[in-house]
C-alpha cells in the first residue's frame, strides 16, 4: 500500500531480457541496506518486488521483475536506460497519509495530450481509457505515475490536473511534455462504489 507522495527519483540503470519479462536494475537515493528483498516499491505507480540490491559506488539500486503482462498494461514496456522513475516506498503503520490510498497496481495508460504553464505552475491534460473514465470525477484522487494529484475538471475521458512548482520539483513531472504516455491508478475507493452501485 502506498500514498502517492513521491519520496526519490531513481533512474533505469539496465533492462535485461527473461523468458516471460524482463529484469530491471534501478538506481536510488535509498540506502540500499535499508531495503529488504521482497519489499514492495511503487515505480512510477508500479508496485514491483526488490530481489537484489546493492552498492555501485556511493549510490545504491534495487532489481525488479516485470512480467509480460505488466509491460502490456503499464509503460515498462517504454521505459529504456536512463527512464528517471518516481519511486516510493511501501506504506509503514504509524506513517503519516499525506496523499491517497494507492494500491500500485496500474489500471491503465493514459497520455497527455496538453501542458500549459500558468504561472510557476503546470496544467495538463489527459486522455484515459473509455473504460476507466467513469472513475475519474472532479476535485477526486488520482494516481498518475504514481504521484497523488487532485482532478481538475473532466469531460468523459478527458480530465486535467495542475502541479505546484514542489511537485513539479521532486517529481518527474517537470520534465513531462504532451505525448507522454502515464501509469495510471483511478482512486479506490471511486472502483468498490461503482462496484456496490451495481450490486443487487
Amino acid at each position: 500500500m502506498f500514498t502517492g507522495i513521491i519520496s526519490d527519483i531513481g533512474t533505469v540503470r539496465s533492462i535485461s531480457a527473461l523468458e516471460a519479462g524482463i529484469r530491471i536494475r534501478i538506481g536510488t537515493h535509498y540506502d540500499p541496506d535499508t531495503i529488504a528483498l521482497g519489499a514492495s516499491i511503487a515505480c512510477s505507480g508500479a508496485c514491483l518486488t526488490v530481489i537484489e540490491t546493492g552498492r555501485n559506488g556511493v549510490s545504491g539500486y534495487f532489481d525488479v521483475e516485470a512480467s509480460s503482462e505488466t509491460l502490456v498494461r503499464t509503460t515498462l514496456g517504454d521505459w529504456t536506460e536512463g527512464t528517471e522513475l518516481n519511486l516510493e516506498r511501501a506504506l509503514r503503520a504509524g506513517d503519516e497519509l499525506g496523499g491517497h490510498i494507492v494500491t500500485g497496481h496500474v489500471d491503465g495508460v493514459a497520455s497527455i495530450l496538453a501542458r500549459a504553464e500558468e504561472g510557476d505552475m503546470a496544467r495538463f491534460e489527459f486522455e484515459a481509457p473509455p473504460a476507466l473514465g467513469r472513475y475519474i470525477a472532479e476535485k477526486g484522487s488520482i494516481a498518475l505515475d504514481g504521484t497523488s494529484l487532485t482532478v481538475n475538471g473532466v469531460n468523459g475521458s478527458r480530465f486535467s490536473v495542475m502541479l505546484i512548482p514542489h511537485s513539479l520539483d521532486v517529481t518527474t513531472w517537470g520534465s513531462r511534455r504532451a505525448g507522454d504516455r502515464v501509469n495510471l491508478e483511478v482512486d479506490l475507493f471511486a472502483r468498490y462504489l461503482d462496484r456496490l452501485s451495481q450490486s443487487d
